[in-house]
């Protein structure tokens, strides 16, 4: 089933986080890292990588000033339908809080409603929302599936995620291979062992094997 949705605009609140966000301070931050490095930050290819880096954690970090009522835009809509509606294989980005290195993957989101709907591209929006902040893995399932069911009281709510990490793929173990899964449930999804088989069925059905 297919639900109306509304047009966002992207840049909703882009610019009043590049406005809060202290760009000049990381451009210094930066520039004082490549000393650091024993590289010139005066060197042809670096002269503008301060304000580059700065440039890109205003679009690395907009979830935290993005607003929900912005994300969903009025885009909850009554309908009777108590069936499963699963959107799988979003894909997202995010930084590691520990590294600040990025880890990469999918997230796979189900509800079951309760007389409303959400429009069709809110959920991948949601997403990006809460992997746009420094993050871990096991908190942004959560912050995902505890949303969707405050927002939409459905009947239940199901988040997995597999991601790969590059803080484990570049350093440490160094493990190239890994995949990390992350599942959170609510109401029907954690109470009725069929009705979460059958989601996880949906999901595994033609999945690809996760690659950067």
């Amino acid at each position: 089933m297919q639900t109306p949705d509304l047009d966002d605009d992207d840049n909703n609140d882009q610019s009043d986080w590049q406005n809060q966000l202290d760009t000049n301070a990381i451009e210094k931050a930066v520039q004082a890292m490549l000393s650091a490095f024993g590289e010139d930050p005066q060197r042809e290819g670096l002269q503008k990588t301060p304000q580059r880096v700065a440039r890109m954690y205003v679009e690395l970090l907009a979830g935290y000033q993005t607003q929900p009522e912005t994300v969903i835009n009025g885009a909850i809509f009554e309908v009777q339908y108590d069936e499963m509606v699963i959107v799988r294989d979003i894909e997202f980005y995010s930084l590691c809080e520990h590294h600040m290195l990025p880890f990469i993957g999918r997230a796979h989101v189900a509800y079951i409603p309760n007389g409303k709907v959400l429009g069709l591209s809110k959920i991948p929006r949601i997403v990006d929302m809460y992997a746009r902040r420094l993050q871990v893995q096991e908190r942004l399932t959560r912050q995902i599936a505890d949303f969707l069911r405050d927002l939409l009281k459905p009947q239940g709510v199901a988040v997995v995620i597999e991601a790969m990490h590059l803080c484990s793929m570049m350093r440490g173990v160094k493990k190239h291979d890994a995949r990390m899964t992350t599942s959170a449930m609510h109401g029907a999804f954690r109470s009725n062992l069929a009705t979460r088989q059958e989601f996880l069925d949906n999901i595994s059905r033609g999945a690809s094997q996760l690659r950067i």
